[in-house]
């Protein structure tokens, strides 16, 4: 659809005026035409990049705390924040994308979150920070989830699982490597120099989205379906899809049950580390988050099945291989071997679970409100990972790394037991 037919949208809608605009003005796209692998690689490339940047403050908060001369308590508040952006980018940002060609959405975010990263790297005092680090979560989730759900959009239905699985893996890259970038320019020219040298990077990263996406089919063209109506009711519109969509109650537990389970792992392996007899730095903790990349690299192949229709299979194996990365992790006093194994496991079987969910909802609700679905989804995620993180450090200080592992386990194997009982609903 080339453009919006003007006899069923009413013009005097502030979000439609804003679609018939971004229709009028985006370059258009070649009907039909598949991606490439380097689109594919500039969308793992830009989903890393955008997630990277609500990541860069964890190993920063002394530098933050000496700079504004707060306590650890308050600059913490700045994690709080980009956390909060993240969720409020769930429900206010990401749906945006069903109503507006998503090409042009990410351009417009993309601008915005260098304006954010710039005032972050300049803030005067620690309420500008805070003000930023909220806009700073709230764009680059939005950036990252709505990189997904266009890659989503515009994959041919035969590749559409490898490549969510290669574009998220560039997402949990990102991930990795944000602490390990942001330590090592921090130390080399300060914090500061973090976020503003991130703008820079996302300024390019916006130029090259723009000048290879406006070339690519999006099949998005606004749906005058999804553009009629007020943007409250639209919102709410989310509410009913959990609502009505089994499938994605099923899949959303499943998702809050595993980044439950990542979360307790990786904030009691934080304090677990850093005591005796390991006493390792905040920086040698986090390159030995790398390890998981090697799992994460393997789950691609699981897009390649995920293509075949083997949903059923990549996630039984996935479930297992999440239990089972306990055992060796459970060893970690003895071996580090066995930790970086474990690691290794964990990570295959979370992101093999990942894709897997996102690709059945997906293709699911093919070409309608497909940034609701993923919002909706990542608020089960939010939620997991607030409860993991919680309970891991207080097993942790109440049971020790043992009692960590037997959590865990039993969360593990609860997302098992329940997706085997609820495994009939098309999952």
């Amino acid at each position: 659809m080339d453009g919006l037919p003007t006899q069923h949208v009413n013009a005097s809608q502030p979000c439609v005026k804003q679609a018939v605009w971004l229709e009028s003005h985006c370059p258009k796209s070649v009907l039909g035409k598949p991606l490439s692998s380097n689109q594919v690689s500039l969308l793992a490339l830009g989903s890393g990049m955008s997630v990277a940047n609500i990541y860069f403050a964890q190993p920063l908060l002394p530098e933050f705390s000496a700079t504004f001369a707060v306590t650890s308590a308050q600059v913490g508040q700045l994690i709080s924040m980009a956390q909060l952006g993240s969720v409020l980018a769930l429900v206010f940002l990401l749906p945006l994308g069903d109503r507006m060609d998503r090409r042009c959405l990410l351009l417009i975010q993309a601008l915005a979150l260098v304006v954010m990263l710039v005032l972050l790297g300049l803030a005067p005092s620690l309420g500008w920070a805070y003000a930023a680090m909220l806009g700073v979560g709230l764009l680059a989730t939005a950036m990252t989830q709505g990189l997904i759900a266009y890659a989503a959009s515009v994959a041919q239905p035969a590749e559409q699982g490898q490549v969510l699985a290669k574009v998220q893996a560039g997402v949990f890259l990102g991930l990795l490597l944000a602490r390990v970038v942001a330590g090592g320019v921090s130390d080399i020219a300060g914090w500061r120099m973090v976020y503003l040298s991130s703008a820079a990077c996302m300024l390019l990263l916006a130029c090259l989205l723009w000048r290879s996406l406006a070339r690519v089919n999006t099949s998005l063209a606004v749906n005058t379906s999804q553009v009629t109506g007020s943007y409250p009711r639209f919102i709410g519109s989310m509410l009913a899809l959990l609502w009505r969509h089994r499938l994605l109650q099923v899949r959303g537990m499943l998702a809050l049950l595993m980044f439950a389970v990542f979360n307790i792992f990786w904030s009691a392996l934080s304090l677990a580390l850093s005591a005796p007899p390991y006493a390792y730095s905040n920086t040698a903790i986090g390159a030995l988050g790398l390890v998981g990349a090697i799992g994460a690299l393997a789950a691609t192949q699981a897009g390649r099945w995920l293509d075949k229709g083997a949903h059923r299979q990549v996630t039984l194996i996935a479930l297992l291989l999440l239990a089972i990365a306990w055992w060796p992790l459970a060893f970690m006093s003895w071996s580090l071997a066995a930790l970086m194994l474990g690691i290794i496991l964990l990570d295959m079987g979370g992101q093999a679970l990942h894709v897997s969910n996102q690709s059945l909802l997906l293709r699911s609700n093919a070409e309608q409100q497909q940034g609701s679905m993923i919002g909706m989804y990542m608020l089960f995620y939010a939620l997991g990972s607030a409860l993991g993180a919680a309970a891991g450090t207080a097993v942790f200080a109440h049971d020790g790394w043992q009692g960590v592992c037997l959590l865990g386990f039993s969360l593990s194997a609860l997302a098992l037991v329940f997706w085997l009982a609820t495994r009939r609903v098309l999952s």
